[in-house]
């Protein structure tokens, strides 16, 4: 059965747990019933919803942004989908392209709540030549920087044409590392980051 599925990415929204919203594991179906994916483990997982024969569907849209999470249960603790394990290791800060030109504060100060050492930032990454593309997890590397980390964990994910358009910009407005970006108070960063990718997207659609 095909629904719509939605991820939530606020961190403020009482249908869902402020550990699961921090984890960026809400989601809403349909635009109403709200399902949970909260990470447990280094690869472990817990699924809710009303409706389990939507779980798996729920997990694809989960493992877009965090395919290193490989096995998923139930609240019961009943096996739902286990994935073959994720190779991870570790990767300098410096050695990393982001393929974002900002990040929020305020989204720093809710995912710092989680991120202590190297092994809490997990990121999917592309070869770049000798380095590396992040396709996401630009927050948690800011916030490793600011905890003075120099190593992070990545994972390499399949090709993702849709990011080196990205990357091609990000590289034109001189951001190279993580180092590089830039911190905007939420509102700023909502403006300036939407504005381009709504701008990026319609001149695709061209």
């Amino acid at each position: 059965m095909e629904v719509d599925i939605t991820r939530i990415n606020s961190y403020d929204d009482d249908r869902f747990s402020a550990t699961v919203l921090i984890q960026h594991g809400a989601f809403l179906v349909d635009g109403k019933s709200p399902y949970e994916v909260e990470i447990i483990g280094a690869n472990e997982a817990v699924v809710r919803g009303e409706r389990p024969e939507l779980y798996e569907q729920i997990i694809e849209e989960f493992r877009f942004y965090a395919e290193h999470i490989t096995q998923f249960y139930d609240e019961k603790g009943a096996l739902i989908q286990k994935f073959p394990d994720v190779h991870k290791f570790q990767i300098n800060l410096e050695d990393i392209q982001p393929s974002q030109f900002y990040v929020d504060r305020d989204k720093k100060r809710a995912v710092a709540s989680f991120t202590a050492t190297e092994k809490d930032v997990i990121i999917p990454l592309l070869p770049y030549g000798e380095r590396y593309i992040s396709l996401d997890g630009h927050t948690r590397m800011s916030v490793a920087i600011d905890r003075g980390l120099k190593q992070i964990c990545g994972f390499l994910v399949e090709e993702a044409e849709y990011i080196y358009p990205f990357v091609e910009e990000a590289v034109k407005r001189n951001i190279l590392t993580p180092y590089d970006m830039e911190e905007l108070p939420h509102d700023e960063y909502e403006i300036k980051w939407n504005k381009f990718c709504e701008e990026f997207f319609k001149k695709g659609a061209q």
